[in-house]
């Protein structure tokens, strides 16, 4: 069988990037993106190849990038303008091939396998693509070529990142002389945690674990070791997929909080909010969960604190009261009671809402319904047409939240 051809396509710091191209003015100048330090997203979310030569590096805070490079220029995110950028890119790609899967908001897999004969060998629909991207949106896209996708992620991250032409192949015939050399950690799927225990057990190069016995990684660290396995030798069986966000296996939502939080009354007004969210985002995909997950991170850098806990709900849910009940529950049973600085939940064991009978109670019935309407009565009206009151509190963050994407403003 033929190799497939899998293209991964990396806009050059895509943020700052597409700052620059919005205003021409800054082209020779030291540009970031970066959150607001005032609400503790002071970290850089992106720096152009200017800024980085001063060593500002992402998630570098703001104070230290500035420090490096006094004459930085320091630009707010505009999430909305960056997410229609992404999917402009989106449609680029989509004139070369059918098969298009977003793996983030700037990278995005395309399989070219049948394309070549209207677009040429994939060298040349590789330029092609830069070249279109670049006519139309000032943007300088990176790609790595390969006959998978993890192949295709590593070519980019690696080598077309590095070189001038920003277009890198590997193959099955070379992978192993441009891979295999490479320390454990470059590899893709392998962690700071990750490489750690690799390496105490003597694995030091994508290649060592290659060669690396499989029925031991297997018996370290199961499934995962087999995956890892794989990796390390070039084989990924997943296909280049349009439906690759259809199916959720989870839905989450975190929050970095303004300030410490720091009573019960406080974090409790968050952790309603985030309840609120998650279950919205479960009924506007028309799904149920049954398993809660609540994370959260303590204040004090210096002595790490905080939990991740889950436990499995009586039924499936995307109630929010249901849910929050049982999320203050499991909060408070391993809250260590000291000022916290970030809060997460999520539900998963997902299952679509038309799978389960609704209740032989009426007033459970009108209860599940409510969250529907209240879903409607937003989408109609925007996010903050109906608001618990709990949520105009000093603590609430709901009116906050409505005016950003991403934790950062629209």
């Amino acid at each position: 069988m033929m190799d497939s051809v899998i293209f991964l396509v990396d806009i050059q710091s895509f943020y700052a990037s597409i700052e620059k191209a919005q205003n021409p003015s800054l082209q020779y100048r030291p540009v970031v993106v970066s959150g607001d330090p005032k609400r503790r997203s002071g970290i850089i979310l992106a720096a152009c190849p200017i800024a980085k030569s001063y060593g500002i590096k992402n998630a570098d805070t703001l104070w230290e990038a500035e420090q490096k490079c006094p004459q930085l220029v320091v630009i707010r995110p505009r999430m909305q303008l960056y997410l229609d950028i992404s999917i402009q890119l989106t449609k680029i790609l989509e004139r070369f091939s059918d098969q298009v899967e977003p793996y983030s908001i700037d990278e995005q897999f395309i399989d070219v396998g049948g394309s070549e004969k209207l677009f040429g060998p994939p060298l040349v629909i590789a330029q092609k693509i830069q070249q279109a991207i670049w006519e139309e949106h000032h943007l300088y896209a990176r790609i790595g070529i390969g006959p998978n996708k993890v192949l295709a992620k590593m070519a980019c991250d690696h080598f077309a990142k590095k070189n001038k032409q920003g277009i890198f192949w590997l193959t099955t015939a070379n992978f192993q002389e441009h891979l295999w050399p490479l320390p454990i950690e470059n590899m893709f799927g392998v962690g700071r945690r990750m490489s750690r225990n690799l390496r105490q057990m003597g694995i030091r190069t994508i290649g060592g674990l290659a060669h690396f016995p499989i029925e031991l990684l297997k018996k370290r660290f199961g499934i995962n070791g087999n995956v890892l396995w794989m990796t390390a030798n070039g084989i990924d069986l997943s296909p280049v997929s349009t439906h690759s966000f259809d199916h959720q296996k989870a839905i989450g939502h975190h929050m970095t909080l303004p300030r410490d939080y720091r009573t019960a009354e406080e974090i409790r007004v968050i952790l309603l909010e985030l309840c609120e969210e998650v279950c919205r985002r479960a009924r506007t995909h028309h799904l149920l969960g049954k398993t809660l997950h609540v994370s959260c991170r303590g204040a004090d850098f210096e002595i790490p604190t905080g939990f991740h806990r889950q436990i499995t709900l009586a039924d499936f849910t995307n109630q929010t009261m249901v849910l929050f009940k049982q999320a203050w529950q499991l909060f408070l049973r391993y809250w260590n009671e000291q000022a916290i600085r970030s809060l997460g939940i999520q539900l998963s064991k997902l299952i679509p809402d038309n799978l389960i009978q609704f209740s032989l109670f009426e007033n459970e019935n009108k209860q599940i319904k409510i969250g529907y309407v209240m879903d409607d009565i937003k989408k109609r009206f925007g996010d903050t047409a109906i608001l618990r009151a709990i949520s105009l509190t000093s603590a609430g963050q709901a009116i906050e939240r409505s005016q950003k994407i991403g934790g950062h403003y629209k």
